[in-house]
This record gives C-alpha cells, sequence and structure tokens, in this order.
C-alpha cells in the first residue's frame, strides 16, 4: 500500500504470530462489556414496556441479577427478563433485601413461562370500564362469589356509573373467591375512557387509556397477582403530553445535535479506541447538548479507516463507540439514553488513500434515535 515502509520478512512473521494472542487479549473483554451493556439496555427497556421499574438491573455475562421494589412480583419479572433474547439466566430480588430467588436458567428449547405456577384455577375473565359503566365477564363458583364481587364493584363506582354485571355460575370451573379481581377492579377504576384486562387463559391483555405511568404500572401489577404467572401483554396507552409541555430546548435539540456534529469531530488514534487529543473537547461540548434535552435518546456510532480487515475493523468501531458513550455517562449524560453501535469501514467520509482522509474515518458520530 503507497505510503507504507517494507520491513523484513522476520518482522512481518513475528507480528502474524503476535496480533491474534493480542486480540484475543483485548476483544474478549470488550466484547463481554458490550454484550452485558446491550442486554442491560434490553432487559430495562422490557421491564418498563410492563410497567415495571426495577432497582437495579446488573448481568454478569449474559446471567441477570435484577433489584425489584417492594409489591413486584419476582415471578412476573423473571419472566420477562427470561424472555429477552441473549438472557441464559435470571435471579430476583426485592430493593428491601429479602433473599433472592433462585437463579433460573433459560431454555432455548422451551418458552420463558414453562415454569411459572400452574394457573388451571383461574378461568379466562374480563374486567372494563368505560365512563359510564364498570363490568366483569367471569364464571364463579356461586352466589356468594357473584356477591362479593358485585359489593368489591359498589365500592369503586362513583356516582357516574353503573355495575356491568356479566358474571355466570359455574360450580366446577368457576373463581373460587371474589378478592381475585379486588385490585384489578380498584385500580381500572381510576381515569375515564375505555380500559380492560382481559384473560384467556394463557394471556393477560391490558388495553385501553389510563391517565399515567403510575396507574399503568398498578394495573399491571394487579393483573398479575390476578393470574400468577400469566404472560402480561400490556397495550395500554398514555395520553400524549401536551406540546406546551416540551421545553424549548427540546424542541432545537436535533437541529443543534446537527450544528455541533458539523462543527467539531470526534477522532481516534490509529488502531485504538482512545479519542486523540483535539477532539477530547468535542466530547465535552457533546455531553452538554445532550445534558440540555433529557428526553431525547441518541446512538454514537463508532467507525474506522479501511487499514485493518472488516474482522478487526467491526468490533474496533464498536470499542469506539462504547468508550464514547462512557465518557458522556461520567459527564452526566444518562447511561439509558445512549445507544452505542459500532459500523466497521462501512461508512467512510473521506478517501482513506490520504492520511487526513483515515484520520477523519477514525472516528464516532451522535445522532438523534427517529421513533423514541
Amino acid at each position: 500500500m503507497p505510503g507504507l515502509v517494507r520491513r523484513p520478512l522476520v518482522i512481518w512473521l513475528l507480528a502474524a504470530l503476535a496480533v491474534p494472542v493480542l486480540l484475543t487479549a483485548v476483544l474478549i473483554p470488550a466484547r463481554a462489556g458490550t454484550t452485558e451493556d446491550d442486554l442491560r439496555e434490553r432487559t430495562e427497556a422490557a421491564l418498563k414496556a410492563r410497567g415495571i421499574e426495577a432497582g437495579s438491573v446488573d448481568f454478569d455475562g449474559r446471567s441477570a441479577r435484577i433489584t425489584v421494589p417492594s409489591g413486584v412480583d419476582p415471578a412476573v419479572v423473571r419472566e420477562i427478563v427470561a424472555g429477552v433474547d441473549g438472557v441464559r439466566s435470571v435471579a430476583v430480588e426485592n430493593a428491601s433485601g429479602s433473599t433472592p430467588s433462585p437463579s433460573a436458567p433459560v431454555s432455548p428449547s422451551a418458552p420463558a413461562s414453562s415454569s411459572a405456577p400452574p394457573r388451571s384455577d383461574v378461568p379466562a375473565f374480563e374486567v372494563g370500564r368505560t365512563d359510564r359503566s364498570i363490568r366483569v365477564q367471569a364464571p364463579v363458583r356461586s352466589q356468594a362469589v357473584k356477591d362479593a364481587i358485585r359489593a368489591e364493584v359498589e365500592q369503586v363506582l362513583g356516582p357516574d356509573r353503573e355495575y356491568d354485571d356479566r358474571t355466570t355460575i359455574d360450580a366446577a370451573n368457576g373463581l373460587a373467591e371474589g378478592s381475585a379481581l379486588s385490585a384489578l377492579l380498584r385500580a381500572l377504576a381510576i381515569g375515564t375512557g375505555d380500559a380492560s384486562v382481559r384473560y384467556d387463559g394463557d394471556t393477560v391483555t391490558l388495553s385501553g387509556q389510563v391517565p399515567d405511568q403510575a396507574t399503568k404500572a398498578t394495573i399491571a401489577r394487579a393483573a398479575a397477582t390476578a393470574v400468577p404467572g400469566a404472560v402480561i401483554a400490556d397495550e395500554l396507552e398514555l395520553p400524549a403530553p401536551p406540546k406546551s409541555a416540551v421545553s424549548e430546548p427540546c424542541r432545537t435539540f436535533q437541529s443543534r445535535l446537527a450544528a455541533f456534529s458539523r462543527e467539531y469531530r470526534i477522532n481516534f488514534l490509529s488502531g485504538t479506541s482512545i479519542v486523540n487529543d483535539a477532539s477530547k473537547p468535542s466530547v465535552v461540548k457533546a455531553a452538554a447538548v445532550l445534558k440540555s434535552c433529557t428526553t431525547v435518546r441518541v446512538e454514537v456510532a463508532g467507525h474506522t479507516d479501511d487499514l485493518g480487515s472488516p474482522a478487526t475493523s467491526l468490533p474496533l468501531s464498536e470499542r469506539r463507540a462504547a468508550a464514547v458513550k462512557a465518557e458522556l455517562v461520567r459527564l452526566g449524560v444518562g447511561a439509558d439514553r445512549i445507544l452505542a453501535h459500532g459500523y466497521g469501514e462501512a461508512f467512510p467520509i473521506a478517501s482513506n488513500a490520504t492520511g487526513a482522509g483515515r484520520v477523519a474515518n477514525r472516528r464516532a458520530e451522535i445522532r438523534v434515535v427517529q421513533g423514541n
């Protein structure tokens, strides 16, 4: 290649023997860190999608250890986390310090819910609300259970709603007690509009409108309590925030980030994930821009020149992205807002035939994640 000085054959042979050893020592720990960060981000997202805010999410390799607040069912959390692609085992403990649940391995040949408690004693049911009524559709074992459910509903109806009683008596297969639906009835009584919790014998589907995130989480917990071990499909919708709630810094965030990217560069020393001296102030400026609007997610994209092979360029670009993310977090940017991905040498912005072009291509770029 032009510009390279020929070296004696013996030096090239020694280098060829040393490179695999060095790559093994350097790339494997870096790859592990990247894998753990990715699993942590996807696990936190899966829990939040089901209305659960974990106290902490930690990974040792592909083994998860989750801390949850009191009142959150560890079995539900374990099932959600086991469904995250790549997780091998899950241990869950309460924030109160109670003994963690056993670390349950995830079997690739069986669904994550295969270890869930039996649910044969819970028949299919639906509990719902509208602006005008609360309805319960379920088989119950006796008139006493039917009356108990009515009493629960009457406590939460309010002056403007009616009870739409669709319960039927089935002595063999009905609900054994009305208290199984108590928490659901209280949770659904909050807010207006249509909302429902429907259990089909396998999945509990939550749908409709809720006024806030707290109510959404309350309904999800109540559903998990009513049907222990069931799969929870959370389709509840939160109201869209009013436009006035979006601050001026967030309205202009994308254009300001684009202006930053045009003016400042984040480049690396050749063959490393070390930001060069000229680019260190750029990372500090990037952190300031990101902290001006805390609700927008971004991607740090790592890139390389073409001096290496594709097999080494991709992991190097991933380490570069991870290094910039780590520095942004150290400077006060929330880790959950930042995705870090490497793209190897696939997207050069300058010619790799010149030294200046290769420097330009050894870079990290920050951009808004669309749709979040």
